[in-house]
């Protein structure tokens, strides 16, 4: 007989802003979450004050939810895991899990950005360092959606997608709540692609937000920053219907706009003249688009994609190009066609 929906026991793995937000809109459901915090005063902190103070301050936590250093009481023998930990740091965490995922457990990923080494997305880390996963019982979480607003409650709508329309159906009824509506997708590659190019441009357009550049500059950015998440994309097997929906524009708006980005205030703070090795120094959170800026660019390359903005936005990181040369360059490219031909 089929398990119920309710009955499912959760683990959540990462305790940062989006991994706190995610496991405490689970537990506010009603389910028991263990929840894998890496650092153990934040763990200790999140237990005996229900706040994350450290990630997420201001946002009581349910007392459904029970932190733990321990990798193994909050992976092991759980029908789903939810792993929100940053893409750099993934097959680390991943491989330790090993020995507890089954081929009947759901892995879903709410973590957004492509491996440096291997350029591979998260679905393709997890295959290699997961090897009980099934990978029909992959999903992957993702769209327009900061944490603290989730937190709070405003109305969110996100996607899962899974090669499985039931893992998808599955997932979906677990997650969704009356404010937080969440959509199914088949297009695994696609959805990942979004959530990983769409902090690129958001760098991208904190940029000229922090060169002054205005209304006009941004919306052009945003535009063009869709056509090579598409492109890219394409190149990959993904399905373009992916692009124009959550987890591509949707997300893409959100994360170029929203003062809440990370990746928004990193380009922002270079557009002013900050240093990004002093940025880095300073932030307490990761942004993922930095180190997926040089995953785009090698793959981009490797594949033979055009990405004008992601590939600037590698060298004003990376090679030190200033920022308003690398706006300069990108306006006197050659002129073209503005539609691609597929």
């Amino acid at each position: 007989m089929q398990k119920a929906i309710t009955d499912y026991t959760l683990g959540v793995v990462g305790a940062g802003s989006w991994g706190t937000a995610l496991a405490n809109l689970l537990a506010t459901k009603g389910y028991r979450v263990d929840h894998w915090v890496f650092e153990a005063d934040v763990c200790a902190q999140m237990k005996t004050e229900r706040e994350n103070k450290s990630f997420l301050p201001g946002i009581r936590l349910s007392e459904n939810l029970h932190p733990t250093n321990d990798l193994t009481k909050a992976v092991g023998d759980k029908d789903l895991v939810l792993l929100v930990v940053p893409s750099h740091v993934m097959r680390m965490v991943s491989a330790r899990m090993a020995a507890l995922v089954g081929r009947a457990t759901i892995v879903a990923c709410a973590s957004k950005g492509i491996e440096n080494e291997t350029y591979l997305t998260m679905s393709g880390v997890l295959g290699e360092t997961l090897p009980a996963m099934a990978m029909e019982n992959y999903a992957v979480l993702s769209g327009p959606s900061f944490a603290r607003e989730v937190a709070q409650g405003a109305p969110t709508a996100v996607t899962v997608a899974a090669t499985s329309p039931d893992t998808a159906e599955m997932v979906q009824q677990i997650f969704a709540t009356p404010a937080f509506r969440v959509y199914t997708n088949d297009d695994v590659i696609g959805v990942e692609l979004g959530g990983s190019v769409k902090n690129i441009i958001a760098i991208a357009a904190g940029v000229i937000d922090g060169l002054g550049m205005g209304l006009n500059t941004r919306a052009a950015l945003i535009t063009r920053g869709l056509t090579e998440m598409r492109r890219l994309g394409l190149r990959m097997g993904a399905n373009p219907r992916t692009f124009p929906g959550l987890a591509g524009v949707g997300d893409l708006v959100l994360t170029c706009t929203g003062d809440l980005s990370r990746n928004h205030t990193v380009g922002k703070k270079i557009g002013e003249g900050k240093r990004l090795q002093d940025l880095l120094a300073e932030m307490h959170m990761v942004a993922e688009g930095i180190k997926t800026a040089k995953s785009v660019y090698n793959l981009s390359r490797q594949l033979e994609v055009e990405m004008p903005i992601s590939h600037a936005i590698y060298r004003v990181l990376y090679e030190d190009l200033p920022a308003r040369a690398a706006v300069f360059q990108l306006m006197t490219r050659d002129l073209k066609h503005e539609l691609d031909a597929t």
